[in-house]
């Protein structure tokens, strides 16, 4: 039973910033003890609170017990050093002048951000290790947002965590050119941040706000930082912007998703897309152009149009075109095909997807069912749309979206 005045998100939102902090103590070879000191915390808060109710301060609460177990358990290991000594704030200071040192990056879970984005580790378990670690994703959730299996999850974190327990460097100690090169991997992080709070996989929650919210804040902490102003973090958070404006419109009264052509556009949010639409034109000075650039393009689209009618899918498929060049992958061309059929005809669209080969994940996730089934049945082809449909609600991941197909495919 969660304690009165808080629910998961508190614990969820403290699990990674006492992950961060501890780490920045111990350093992140320690990483696994500091995950494990962690969760006793706050497994033992669920506990106590119930009874005692909630502390003056449950953060402080939270990072004393934390902070104990996690000496109890090195003391174990007979580690005699410093840390031993540590006191529970701590500085991080500058190396050299020309250094840009961790402490520049005020927020300690988006320093640790970079942390867990250490080039040394491969590119395909840092996010995974971020997400873990730091977000408080479970490894099922993973593995839907990165599209790969749990087991291949469970992969990756083992060598992420394999690398930090080798690191004999202080890890926190970020020169301007780790930031640089780092920046993009942190950014995919809080992009599927985002994504999983906007359309959640979790089979308990249509819509997680709370992710939406981080990831949000963090990417705005990353573009006050001079590293990190830079137009892809600009286009991100227009991307983020442009879709927290429809919101109040994405559920029904009943909790339930609603597609994009049923939402009433009165219900969206002026002064988040009027803030989307500021940190677009932001970020088209200059000349990078990254798959946010797109993306948030094709926000753009659907909030500035009065009507899903009278929507520029023209230009949606132009930028899905361009998205492909940028950032390869068969989702994308999926999405191109949807807005082609939209834009010209569902033949035109079919054969798109005709065209295609698609991994094995994706041929078998309910995404591309769902698409084949709709446009099958608009091009009249019933016997293939209900035999995709039927994979589509078999395979959706949670009841949300199964209820989402349904009301979508209803046909004979």
């Amino acid at each position: 039973m969660t304690p009165p005045s808080l629910d998961d998100n508190f614990f969820r939102h403290e699990y990674g910033r006492l992950v961060s902090r501890l780490s920045c103590h111990v350093g992140v070879q320690h990483l696994q003890e500091v995950e494990d000191a962690v969760q006793v915390a706050l497994l033992k808060a669920l506990e106590a609170w119930e009874y005692t109710g909630l502390p003056e301060n449950p953060v402080a609460w939270l990072y004393r017990v934390a902070w104990n177990c996690l000496l109890g358990e090195l003391r174990k290991q007979n580690r005699k050093s410093r840390i031993l000594r540590e006191q529970f704030a701590f500085e991080v200071t500058s190396t050299s002048d020309e250094s840009c040192t961790s402490d520049e990056i005020q927020d300690e879970l988006l320093r640790m951000l970079f942390v867990c984005c250490d080039e040394t580790i491969p590119i395909d378990s840092q996010v995974v290790l971020a997400l873990k670690t730091l977000c408080g994703f479970d490894v099922g959730e993973i593995a839907i947002r990165l599209f790969t299996t749990s087991a291949n999850v469970y992969k990756r974190l083992d060598r992420a965590r394999e690398r930090l327990r080798e690191t004999t460097t202080d890890a926190f100690d970020l020169n301007c050119e780790m930031v640089v090169h780092r920046l993009p991997a942190v950014q995919q992080v809080l992009y599927v941040l985002f994504t999983e709070g906007y359309f959640s996989s979790n089979s308990n929650c249509v819509i997680r706000r709370e992710l939406c919210d981080e990831a949000i804040r963090l990417a705005k902490v990353l573009a006050s930082h001079p590293l990190g102003q830079q137009a892809s973090t600009y286009a991100l958070l227009a991307l983020m912007h442009l879709h927290i404006a429809r919101f109040a419109g994405r559920t029904s009264l009943s909790g339930g998703l609603l597609l994009l052509e049923e939402q009433n556009r009165q219900e969206w949010n002026q002064q988040e897309i009027g803030e989307g639409l500021s940190y677009l034109a932001m970020s088209a000075e200059g000349d990078e152009f990254s798959r946010f650039h797109a993306e948030a393009g094709i926000a753009a689209e659907h909030c500035l149009a009065p009507t899903f009618k009278d929507t520029r899918w023209d230009r949606i498929v132009e930028m899905y075109e361009l998205l492909e060049t940028t950032a390869v992958s068969p989702v994308h061309a999926l999405n191109r095909a949807v807005a082609v059929a939209e834009w010209k005809s569902p033949i035109d669209g079919l054969s798109i997807l005709d065209s295609l080969t698609p991994p094995t994940w994706l041929s078998g996730s309910y995404m591309w069912a769902a698409v084949y089934s709709d446009i099958h049945h608009r091009c009249g082809n019933i016997e293939s749309a209900c035999r995709y449909r039927s994979i589509a609600i078999e395979t959706a991941p949670s009841d949300a979206i199964r209820e989402l197909i349904k009301r979508r495919l209803q046909f004979p």
